[in-house]
């Protein structure tokens, strides 16, 4: 198993890409922090590791908030013994979140707090765990939007996520020569409970579909797997890198939508 004696910490451990990751983790033989702001969502994903015969313990806190973020940490790493490996993965995304002229500042602010507030604040109080561990791998989930523009915004989404993909090679540079890894995914639209709520109906579907070489959502457990081979050893020599997974979408320009 590819993380065997690891500890991993996953934010947003309750669902969607986080509880696909902290599950993948697990059967990799990794111990795992589930951390989640959802009390029963993250014990939940525990529950299912437990009776899969993986170890755990769950984090329940506010990562936005500096307070709740270090105790979340500090109570994870007490836990385990410490952490190897941290996946920023929480979230959210607003239904008014829309194009600059449109979208309040109220829902800018709350965007930023959680999709890059969180980030910041959960490297500046897990880093010291994953350093001290003298081999540690960050991977931050950014976007696809961090990559291109879309002529449907979610202008504060993007800005957090082009901010976490710039913090993470910052970070990457910074302590590369101190045995820290940090790369960031760029996921396309994942049927997740985020996504899905957003292309409820055939009419927001099919304005999407076109754009999507692939023509389909992606799966949780598909991005799962691409955060478990960067938090393994074998990608020991990646760091500061970008991956776009996301069926073809940054790689597209003119797609045949008639299949």
């Amino acid at each position: 198993m590819r993380l065997s004696g690891k500890r991993a910490f996953v934010s947003g451990a309750g669902g969607g890409i986080g509880r696909a990751t902290a599950l993948k983790f697990a059967a990799e033989g990794a111990a795992v922090i589930c951390a989640d702001v959802r009390e029963a969502a993250a014990e939940d994903t525990a529950q299912a590791i437990t009776l899969a015969g993986g170890q755990t313990v769950t984090a329940i806190g506010d990562l936005s908030r500096p307070d709740s973020c270090e105790a979340v940490f500090a109570a994870g790493a007490a836990a385990l013994g410490g952490i190897d490996i941290l996946f920023n993965n929480a979230g959210i995304v607003l239904a008014d979140d829309t194009g600059p002229i449109e979208t309040p500042l109220a829902a800018w602010d709350a965007t930023i707090a959680v999709n890059l507030t969180a980030v910041f604040l959960a490297c500046k109080y897990g880093l010291p765990h994953l350093l001290a561990a003298g081999k540690g791998a960050l991977v931050n989930n950014a976007s696809v939007v961090a990559l291109t523009g879309s002529a449907y915004p979610q202008i504060a989404y993007t800005a957090a996520k082009g901010g976490v993909l710039a913090m993470t090679r910052e970070i990457a540079v910074m302590y590369a020569r101190r045995g820290l890894r940090a790369n960031a995914i760029c996921p396309g639209p994942v049927a997740t409970s985020l996504v899905t709520a957003f292309m409820a109906d055939d009419a927001a579907w099919n304005l999407r579909r076109p754009y999507m070489p692939m023509g389909r959502l992606g799966q949780p457990e598909e991005i799962a797997n691409l955060v478990a081979f960067l938090a393994s050893d074998e990608a020991s020599y990646i760091t500061g890198a970008a991956y776009a997974i996301d069926g073809g979408i940054s790689a597209a320009y003119v797609i045949d939508d008639s299949e």
